[in-house]
């Protein structure tokens, strides 16, 4: 099989989609990895370290598109790249379809077969392919948050740990699952007044018992919400639906009832954002004010460490990536979580979430590939 890492042509996406460490095992399993050049050099993984391990550099993207049997990428494919699939690749990335419905309809034409890290989903309803990520995200939410509230920034001037005899920062974190989790657990790291919200209460009970006294764990409702919201001084939106376009939660209202120069991020955004008054914004134009506060909602907040992002999602694809160029029926007969990971094949949209959000048919993916 023969494996192709294009480089990423998102606005500021410095990731890559495959270490030394992945090319090296599946030419071991005697598979070709074709890599674009420079592909790694934003994650400083220059083209001799792939060279070194087996791997063949090739000029341009298009040769890798030409070529490759899969296409292993880290963010939803571009529609310059959409355009040149063909029904005879899988696609293997991010997607996100339910923010992006023009990549959706492009991927339905293009007959490929797309598979996406997000909506991998194990028995237990973990997502071990979005994990690593959104701790990253989770983690870097409360950073970009904390540098945001500082008045050089546009913030109210909140030092979100406070000092002797002034109070810390109050922050609310909205969805207790990874990124959540994680942006709850560096807030209350650096001193904040930290709740947390989720509809989840045995999530919560399982986040008191490991934090017990540092963050408050809260049950979701509409009423929390017009709680805790306007009193906070920052809030962070880690709200998901896999597969699915991710619900508002943070009315305008709520964010017109926040202090001048609070701050939102929502982590959300790739998935449509939880927080209405959020629209994506890029690493070099990060924020914006909108109703007297200040908005953070870059679309691929991994992105700005792409070094640690990259090993840290390798680690997590590279058995996937492994059993898919051995084969497709067998990697789902391997790793059966792979089947809501298909979100379109065969011209058809096949993961139903997607396909609800989108508002088009679904057909079950194994039928729909032939796969018994």
């Amino acid at each position: 099989m023969l494996v192709g890492v294009p480089t990423e042509v998102k606005r500021q996406e410095y990731r890559v989609a495959m270490t030394p460490v992945g090319v090296r095992e599946l030419v071991s399993r005697g598979h070709r990895v074709i890599i674009q050049s420079g592909a790694g050099s934003g994650s400083f993984i220059s083209d001799d370290e792939y060279t070194e391990v087996g791997g063949e550099i090739v000029p341009t993207s298009s040769d890798v598109f030409a070529d490759a049997d899969i296409i292993v990428k880290v963010k939803e494919p571009q529609l310059a790249e959409i355009e040149r699939l063909s029904e005879e690749q899988t696609i293997f990335t991010f997607l996100h379809l339910a923010a992006y419905p023009e990549a959706a309809a492009g991927l339905v034409a293009s007959g490929a077969t797309a598979i996406a890290y997000e909506t991998v989903e194990l028995p237990s309803g973990s997502l071990p392919l979005l994990a690593p990520m959104s701790e990253i995200a989770g983690r870097m939410a409360a950073q970009a948050g904390a540098h945001h509230l500082e008045r050089p920034h546009g913030g109210r001037g909140v030092l979100i740990g406070g000092v002797a005899g002034v109070a810390p920062a109050r922050v609310a974190v909205l969805g207790a699952g990874s990124a959540g989790t994680n942006a709850a657990m560096i807030a209350a790291g650096m001193g904040a007044d930290v709740v947390i919200l989720d509809i989840n209460v045995d999530r919560l009970r399982h986040l008191d018992e490991l934090h017990w006294g540092r963050i408050v764990t809260v049950r979701s409702s509409v009423y929390s919400v017009d709680e805790f919201v306007p009193t906070s001084d920052l809030v962070i939106g880690a709200v998901l639906v896999a597969g699915a376009r991710a619900p508002i939660v943070v009315s305008k209202e709520h964010v017109a009832a926040m202090r001048d120069g609070s701050v939102v991020v929502d982590i959300s955004i790739d998935q449509g954002g939880c927080i209405e008054t959020a629209r994506e914004t890029t690493h070099d134009d990060p924020t914006y004010v909108a109703e007297g506060i200040i908005h953070y909602a870059v679309g691929n907040i991994p992105g700005a460490v792409p070094n640690t992002a990259t090993y840290a999602l390798t680690n997590s694809t590279l058995p996937y990536v492994v059993a898919l160029a051995d084969g497709l029926e067998g990697a789902i007969e391997r790793y059966p979580e792979l089947v809501p990971g298909i979100n379109v094949a065969s011209g058809t949209v096949t993961n139903r979430a997607v396909a609800d959000s989108l508002e088009l048919a679904h057909a079950p993916p194994l039928e729909t590939l032939g796969i018994a």
